[in-house]
């Protein structure tokens, strides 16, 4: 796994986990401003970025894999227990973990978490088509259709979408092996239910944050997620899918009052 470190020795640790189709980059904007309290572990999942992009026939991409990932990732840097940020994919893998690890996990933050089952959007629905749905994903979904993707599903209409962030998740895609272990990753997220099962067993204080106008999960879903969570705190931000990206300043500082045990 390629890992990021940065702010070593300057707090306790956090784990920044990024979703479906991105990379450790989804944090860049926040990055700086966090590594000045804490220390930063942020990892490309096996299959992403600069990551091992193994065959779906020797690595089983799922989201309890990911998390067995993570936590040997915390194990191996002799962390301990660290603060958990999952951002979409990186979400239910936060969710997995602190319901399967709690002795890992100090506190959780859910950045619009895949959990609760929803139809894809228009740009991946092509990969659910039968027969020729997995060469249409593996083939046909170029850089135009990816950068469509993050601009008119990602991101908040009048956002900054970061085009040469978005292009650099394309070329680490943009691979056999990248495609084929993209589309196993899709395929095991269409099952959400035993996500929605680990939701009830989390007992860490929890941040669910969401954007008010995210198009890949409903807004709602922050609200059922916060209540079914017990006494999480919710946050929405003026924001699409990302606010992490979209309003860095908000995010880094909600965060921030969050860890350390203050309210905004």
């Amino acid at each position: 796994m390629r890992v990021l470190e940065a702010g070593e020795g300057q707090g306790p640790p956090v784990m920044l986990i990024h979703g479906f189709l991105a990379g450790h980059q989804v944090f860049d904007d926040v990055l700086d401003e966090l590594a000045q309290h804490f220390h930063v572990i942020a990892p490309d999942l096996p299959g992403f970025g600069a990551s091992e992009k193994p065959s779906p026939s020797r690595y089983d991409y799922a989201v309890e894999t990911f998390t067995e990932a993570v936590a040997d990732l915390i194990a191996a840097y002799g962390l301990g227990r660290a603060f958990v940020v999952g951002h979409g994919l990186g979400g239910a893998i936060g969710i997995t973990l602190a319901a399967h690890y709690a002795e890992l996990v100090t506190r959780l933050v859910v950045v619009g978490p895949h959990c609760y089952p929803h139809p894809p959007n228009r740009q991946l629905r092509m990969a659910l088509w039968p027969v020729v749905g997995s060469v249409a994903f593996k083939q046909l979904f170029g850089r135009r259709s990816f950068r469509s993707y993050f601009k008119d599903e990602v991101f908040l209409r009048g956002n900054t979408c970061p085009l040469d962030r978005v292009d650099a998740f394309y070329e680490s895609f943009n691979s056999p092996a990248a495609r084929e272990s993209a589309y196993a990753v899709f395929r095991a997220m269409l099952d959400t239910r035993p996500i929605v099962a680990r939701i009830a067993r989390i007992r860490h204080p929890t941040l669910v944050a969401w954007g008010r106008d995210d198009r890949i999960y409903p807004a709602a879903f922050a609200l059922k997620l916060a209540r079914e969570i017990p006494d999480a705190r919710l946050e929405l931000f003026d924001a699409g899918h990302s606010p992490q990206e979209e309003q860095p300043y908000e995010f880094v500082n909600v965060v921030r009052e969050f860890f350390e045990g203050r309210r905004g």
